[in-house]
């Protein structure tokens, strides 16, 4: 059955996790400095900050932006990467939560390292996601295309423009790879290891430089977990 090859690969993405805690081969974020953080299920470091918003996905499953959202038996992964994005809201840091994008009543594997929320038979998940509070937004969708922040927030339900992100209000600085970017925040895509920097109000916090790797599992429908094209 798809829900326990789903519980194997949580569990999997557990026990990589619990290796990262040892300091055994696996990827964490890279950090000189900061709030205080852990390694959680998925091997990248979750903060201990507040959440910018909730994880609630207002769109009770119909598709957004072209993006739909596919129950555990229609899915059909054939391009899958992650993006790590960071927000700080007048230079304090907050996180995007675990379950972006997946609808009620999700699967949530709750273990020491954090919690692994997932799509279980009575929900859907939607191309753009998150599983984990971790900063990571997963894209797995049936074909390769450039998604970007405007539509992930679209699912997420929140706002989000030149002066305002979720709730916050103010100006909005945004850094890709190191680079600030220059367009309408909306439009930042989505890149396969893309590391995404979100300044709200002031002051603006300078780019920290990271490296992070997602270990574990993948979707159904991959055999890797970054880059994969159908």
């Amino acid at each position: 059955m798809k829900v326990a090859r789903r519980s194997v690969r949580a569990l999997a993405v557990a026990a990589l996790a619990v290796v990262a805690v040892a300091g055994v081969g696996a990827w964490a974020l890279l950090r000189s400095s900061g709030p205080s953080s852990s390694i959680g299920p998925e091997g990248v470091a979750i903060y201990h900050v507040p959440s910018l918003a909730a994880n609630t996905t207002a769109r009770g499953g119909r598709a957004i932006d072209g993006i739909t959202c596919r129950s555990q038996s229609h899915e059909a992964i054939k391009y899958h990467v992650h993006v790590h994005v960071e927000i700080f809201v007048n230079g304090s840091m907050r996180r995007l939560p675990g379950g972006v994008g997946i609808t009620a009543p999700r699967l949530a594997f709750h273990f020491k390292t954090g919690t692994f929320y997932d799509v279980g038979l009575y929900d859907c998940l939607y191309w753009l996601h998150t599983h984990v509070a971790d900063g990571v937004i997963h894209v797995e969708a049936p074909m390769k295309r450039t998604f970007t922040l405007g539509q992930f927030f679209d699912v997420w339900g929140q706002p989000l423009g030149p002066n305002r992100v979720g709730p916050a209000s103010g100006h909005v600085v945004v850094f890709e790879n190191g680079r600030r970017y220059r367009g309408s925040p909306r439009s930042v895509p989505l890149l396969a290891q893309g590391e995404i920097q979100i300044d709200v109000g002031s002051p603006v916090v300078a780019y920290r430089p990271l490296t992070f790797k997602v270990t574990g599992g993948c979707g159904e429908g991959t055999s890797g977990c970054n880059g994969q094209f159908g």
